[in-house]
């Protein structure tokens, strides 16, 4: 009988088919949404891309010269866009001046190596540091959100407190460790957590999951 997880994949896949996700039309874009998502939601994100496109920024080397007032100008329909400016600087700053510009040449390091040094820019969390090596790089690292923490606690296959690497660890424990499956369970859980594991109101009857929920229904934060 397959793991816990990959029930669960197998679940929500049958209920809502593949979600195509991530919606940018290159690596560089990926990137560049990786930051600007943090704190807002993807229509506003694709507004400050598109301004970014109209202006014939969507590249590294273009964008990096940019000054800084202008850049946070650009940003603006994505929200906190003099935060988001300053950290896409930063990670602007070692795309070029550690790899040339090169997103392919990025892509090639060593995934744990680069990894940890996409956490170690100012502004870059694991959450946007593994968006970035799944969706731009394709590379194989699982990406935790606050959906996918909410689904897991509620079913207790988690504690509420669980820390990011703590969540990681449990699903990909279970899995095997294959591209595409990481790139559409993240999808997935973010899709029940949008429309049937909400934060308030949840649809407990009407998700995919409900019958694997503990006795008593979902589990709340004490």
């Amino acid at each position: 009988m397959p793991g816990k997880m990959l029930q669960v994949y197998r679940r929500l896949l049958n209920a809502f088919g593949p979600q195509h996700w991530w919606p940018g039309e290159t690596p560089f874009e990926v990137l560049v949404g990786a930051v600007l998502t943090q704190n807002t939601n993807w229509q506003n994100v694709m507004r400050a891309i598109g301004d970014l496109r109209e202006a014939d920024l969507l590249d590294p080397q273009a964008l990096y010269a940019v000054p800084l007032e202008e850049l946070e100008e650009l940003l603006q329909p994505a929200g906190y866009f003099r935060v988001k400016a300053r950290r896409l600087r930063n990670l602007l700053k070692f795309l070029v001046e550690r790899h040339g510009g090169s997103l392919e040449k990025m892509f090639r390091a060593d995934l744990s190596e680069l990894r940890a040094e996409l956490l170690a820019i100012n502004g870059i969390g694991p959450e946007t540091a593994d968006s970035i090596l799944l969706y731009g790089g394709n590379l194989p690292t699982f990406v935790v959100d606050a959906y996918t923490h909410r689904v897991l606690a509620r079913h207790g296959w988690i504690d509420f407190e669980a820390d990011y690497h703590q969540i990681q660890d449990y699903v990909v424990s279970s899995l095997p460790q294959d591209l595409q499956l990481y790139n559409e369970f993240h999808a997935l859980f973010v899709h029940l957590g949008k429309h049937y594991c909400k934060k308030t109101g949840p649809k407990c009857r009407e998700c995919p999951l409900y019958k694997m929920l503990p006795e008593g229904g979902p589990l709340q934060p004490e």
